[in-house]
């Protein structure tokens, strides 16, 4: 390529250059080629480059760790964070609110199955009066809000669904959220009394359905905080089997050098912050049906909301 460039400078047209070709060729010479490309030395570090990127791709993507698997039982596994700087900017000005460090721990030994299947009792207890036309259906005992159709219903307002929710019901509630709070408290050094209930509080219910609304796309990433900006520490009580109820469905925390996922199990207990730290989302469900209960608690007492009870039904 250079030769050529230098033979260039000798001639002043191109069709000057033609001219020495023809002679050449009538001496028997080579006829010499005109490269029209790129030089071969940038084509050769373009195919490296491509090759590397392929290479990444294919490794990387697949490069997934199980933080708690189905068929493990475990009594407190943790896993230490760097707190983002603005759940720490926030958080700060609570006293006796704030963790030492941010964590994501799993417990299997907390909530009982009996109080799983009394908790997936009422789910299907509810939701059977209506679910989502989707893949996402959800009952939240504290507003009163559940998926039918392409909206939602209040319970404590519907006729069809009076005095459904027993005493007991809500008994049962407020104490699986009592073991969740007092262990929030206790694994993030921090004053029970000073975490309170805030909402959304729900049971969900997912399948493999289409999505039919926003509300059903529940398989993408996103921060709790940044969702709902109350929450400071989320906690999620799983009310069925990955593998054996439902397939897909896992919990995924994407970390910077690999995703970290929670199997789901009867039972278990899932609690993290909430701020940018535990960025997450949930697989899609392939098939069956995937159930668990989200208990969310804030640092800040204006965003408390009270436990449910009978008392909330309004009905004339």
């Amino acid at each position: 390529m250079n030769d050529i460039k230098r033979r260039g400078k000798l001639v002043k047209k191109t069709d000057t250059v033609n001219e020495l070709n023809f002679k050449d060729n009538k001496k028997g010479k080579h006829k010499p080629s005109i490269h029209k490309g790129l030089p071969l030395r940038v084509l050769s570090r373009g195919v490296v480059i491509a090759s590397l990127l392929i290479v990444v791709y294919f490794t990387s993507k697949d490069e997934l760790r199980t933080f708690a698997r189905q068929n493990e039982v475990l009594s407190g596994k943790v896993q230490t964070l760097q707190c983002s700087p603005q759940y720490l900017k926030e958080i700060n000005s609570y006293d006796g609110c704030v963790p030492k460090t941010c964590k994501r721990f799993v417990f299997d030994t907390v909530v009982s199955l009996t109080e799983v299947e009394g908790l997936l009792a009422i789910a299907k207890k509810g939701l059977k009066h209506g679910r989502s036309l989707g893949g996402a259906s959800v009952i939240d005992l504290h507003s009163g809000a559940m998926s039918k159709g392409q909206a939602f219903i209040n319970i404590y307002e519907s006729h069809s669904m009076k005095n459904l929710f027993t005493e007991d019901d809500f008994n049962l509630y407020r104490s699986v959220k009592e073991k969740v709070k007092y262990t929030i408290a206790n694994h993030f050094n921090v004053n029970a009394d000073k975490i309170y209930l805030t909402h959304p509080t729900f049971i969900s219910e997912m399948t493999s359905r289409n999505a039919v609304t926003k509300h059903d796309e529940y398989w993408h990433s996103h921060v709790d905080k940044e969702t709902y900006p109350s929450f400071h520490y989320t906690s999620l009580v799983y009310l069925s089997d990955y593998n054996i109820n439902f397939e897909g469905g896992r919990f995924v925390f994407i970390d910077e050098k690999y995703n970290t996922t929670i199997e789901p199990k009867k039972g278990r207990l899932s609690i993290f912050t909430s701020g940018h730290e535990n960025l997450h989302f949930v697989e899609k469900v392939k098939s069956g049906v995937r159930y668990a209960m989200t208990i969310a608690f804030t640092c800040d007492k204006k965003q408390a909301i009270q436990d449910p009870s009978i008392d909330k039904y309004n009905i004339p």
